[in-house]
Order: structure tokens, then C-alpha cells, then sequence
């Protein structure tokens, strides 16, 4: 990502009036008994921790990463508003995955970097959730950031596909490791 999308979305961020309620992504609400309550959470592009601090409300032991360091100081002041604790740091994907053991749940919301997707299906423990939702051009125009039909699906063929959906500009998918 490096220093311009650090700086955009930062910016983005700093922005923002109202804290985040702790919430699953809407796309994976109907799906949140999938979700266990104990163990260890990755969320990856965590932005302002609604997601993480959802996680760690839950009983997961949370690492959330993003790169914009505004979004992970309001991710802090929220988990201890809601007197939770994870582990927030600021982490440019573009040098991979940060380090670490494998996860019961690796989630990724609204953030696509096809280089990685390897990489998310490898940091989760056998039986572990993967939960990913990105930008999709299926029912919105072609973009760069946006995934082509059947992209999750494929990436992620070696997990078992709980649960996915395409159309109105997003693409998500829930699956376990074997």
C-alpha cells in the first residue's frame, strides 16, 4: 500500500464523527453462530475495530491490523470503551501477513489483495472460519479493486465453502479449512 494509501486513509478516518458500533460485517450476520466463541480471531484492514471488538465480545483473543494508524488508535479508544481487549497495530500489507500462529477466524472486510489470499487460507488452524467480503464487479462496474465473477470461489477452492453470495457490487464468501 505504502505511504499514499497510508496518507488517504488516514485521512478517511480522521474524518469520521461517530465511533463504530462493535458488529459483524452486515453480509455475515446470518451467519454468525459459524463464528466460535473462544479461540483466536485475524481480522485483516480492520479499519475503526467495530468488527475486532465485535470478535473479542465474543470470547476470540483478537489481532486486528490496518494500515491507517488514525483508524487503529480510534480501534483501541473502542475496545476499551466496550472494556474488551485485542491487539491493534498499524501494518502495510503490502510486506504480506503480519507474523503469527494460525487463527480459528481470519476475517477480511471490503479489502482485496489477490496476492495475499494464499496467505489468509494458510494462517487458519485446520477447522478454522474464514470469513471475506471484497468489491466485486458483479452488479457494479469493472474496477481495480474489484473482484471479477467466481474470484473468491476459485482462490479459496482448497477450503470448505460454507456459505457465499455475489451480486450488488460485492462478493463474499465463508468457508473452513479442512
Amino acid at each position: 500500500m505504502g505511504d499514499t494509501d497510508r496518507t488517504r486513509w488516514d485521512a478517511a478516518y480522521i474524518d469520521r464523527d461517530a465511533a463504530p458500533t462493535p458488529a459483524l460485517p452486515t453480509v455475515f450476520v446470518g451467519y454468525k453462530d459459524l463464528f466460535p466463541r473462544r479461540g483466536t480471531a485475524l481480522e485483516i484492514a480492520c479499519g475503526a475495530g467495530g468488527a475486532a471488538v465485535w470478535l473479542a465480545q465474543r470470547g476470540l483473543d483478537v489481532h486486528a491490523v490496518d494500515v491507517s494508524g488514525i483508524a487503529i488508535g480510534q480501534a483501541r479508544v473502542l475496545a476499551e470503551q466496550h472494556g474488551v481487549t485485542a491487539r491493534f497495530d498499524t501494518v502495510d500489507l503490502d510486506g504480506g501477513l503480519p507474523p503469527g500462529d494460525p487463527a480459528d477466524v481470519v476475517l477480511c472486510h471490503k479489502f482485496r489483495e489477490p496476492d495475499l489470499f494464499a496467505d489468509l487460507s494458510a494462517r487458519l488452524k485446520p477447522g478454522g472460519l474464514l470469513a471475506i467480503c471484497v468489491l466485486s464487479e458483479v452488479g457494479a462496474s469493472p474496477g481495480r479493486f474489484r473482484a471479477v465473477a467466481g474470484e473468491l470461489r476459485s482462490a479459496f477452492a482448497g477450503l470448505d465453502e460454507l456459505a457465499a453470495g455475489e451480486g450488488d457490487g460485492q462478493a463474499w464468501l465463508l468457508a473452513r479449512r479442512r
